[in-house]
């Protein structure tokens, strides 16, 4: 591949660095000449990244499949482990509402919202318990608020894994790259041993694009700053009806569900 992870992980964290700002874009190529990925201007920049997701605009399996596809292959996700729940590697998954927001227990809510299935990822919460336990700080939270992941300082403990109540952390119980059905050389595989999951395409923002998820969902997600008031985000959290996963226990996750349409309409 032409970039290895201790390479791609030390440019990558140089897109939390600098005065005042969240993010740093990098140049990503074919070579495998660190010196080139140096700060671009086109990078994309936030206080605090957030996803929301539309859930009734998710009307059938392909609609689903897609974003796992987008992202499976963006992030070299051993896809071929999926039909073995033991094994699986899953940055994007699905469920239904009752396990998803065991919480929100509604008798009077629309039989239509209880019958979707949910897109589902690591929440980037904004008290992030992965962060808290992790022995090695193999699992740290960005300025720009993405919880992400060194893999060369996870030791596979899996002290994150029963830390986070969203199910969000996969173990690499085998070495993973013969299970990858196409490999992605812009981004590193990862080896036996160690926890992964969903990063918010880090490095797909350094570069000025959004995450792989949002582009293959055609308008379904939307992707941006929650601390800027004229972000998109904002604008659609604003006007929609959400609900966010189990926030009783305090972790403030950033990802936003709409179940209803415009509250003002």
């Amino acid at each position: 591949m032409s970039i290895d992870r201790r390479e791609f992980l030390k440019l990558a964290g140089l897109a939390g660095i600098g005065a005042g700002v969240s993010g740093l874009g990098l140049s990503f190529g074919n070579s495998v000449n660190a010196s080139q990925y140096g700060p671009t201007p086109e990078g994309l920049r936030a206080k605090r990244w957030a996803m929301v997701i539309f859930t009734d605009r998710f009307e059938t399996e392909d609609d689903y499949t897609k974003l796992i596809k987008a992202c499976n292959y963006a992030h070299n996700i051993p896809d071929k482990l999926m039909d073995d729940r033991r094994h699986q590697v899953k940055w994007i998954w699905t469920d239904e509402y009752e396990h998803v927001f065991p919480d929100q227990h509604n008798e009077y809510m629309r039989d239509d919202i209880r019958k979707r299935i949910f897109p589902l990822m690591c929440n980037h919460c904004d008290n992030p318990p992965c962060v808290r336990v992790c022995p090695t700080k193999a699992t740290f939270k960005r300025p720009d608020g993405i919880v992400a992941q060194d893999y060369h300082r996870c030791i596979g403990c899996r002290f994150c894994m029963a830390a986070c109540p969203y199910g969000s952390r996969s173990f690499n119980w085998f070495d993973p790259r013969p299970y990858i059905s196409d490999i992605n050389p812009e981004f590193p595989t990862r080896t036996k041993g160690v926890v992964e999951k969903c990063n918010f395409c880090v490095e797909r923002l350094a570069r000025g694009l959004k995450p792989a998820c949002v582009e293959a969902s055609d308008g379904k997600m939307v992707f941006g700053d929650l601390k800027d008031p004229d972000s998109d985000v904002r604008k659609v959290l604003s006007k929609h009806i959400n609900i966010r996963r189990k926030l009783e226990l305090g972790t403030h996750p950033n990802v936003f569900y709409v179940i209803g349409g415009d509250e003002h309409a």
